[in-house]
């Protein structure tokens, strides 16, 4: 199964510059850490936004369930990176209660 309405998924800019690409952030520092290791970079944070829509929204939900916001979605699937390596990551997706569009919660690396 896709992620319902992937095609519209939602992946806010500050989500990526201020947090997935931040090596400050509190909790996603170690997470921008390992991204830039594979070439993704902040000045060109479109790249990872494409990636993630390319390798993630089109493959299949691994875990599926419901919290008191709305139902999340995880994907589980390699992103082909700038470095041209490939990179397994986890992304977390949430379809908030009264909303239709999948908005990306985080994305893991494993």
């Amino acid at each position: 199964m896709k992620i319902p309405n992937s095609d519209r998924a939602i992946i806010e800019q500050a989500k990526i510059t201020e947090y997935l690409l931040n090596t400050k952030h509190k909790r996603g520092g170690s997470k921008a850490k390992v991204l830039l290791q594979f070439g993704y970079l902040l000045e060109n944070w479109q790249q990872l936004e494409s990636d993630i829509r390319k390798f993630h929204l089109t493959a299949d939900v691994d875990i599926i369930r419901k919290t008191a916001y709305g139902v999340r979605y995880e994907v589980r699937a390699a992103l082909l990176t700038p470095s041209s390596k490939q990179l397994f990551v986890r992304t977390v997706w949430q379809i908030d209660i009264g909303t239709h569009l999948p908005r990306l919660i985080t994305l893991i690396p494993n």
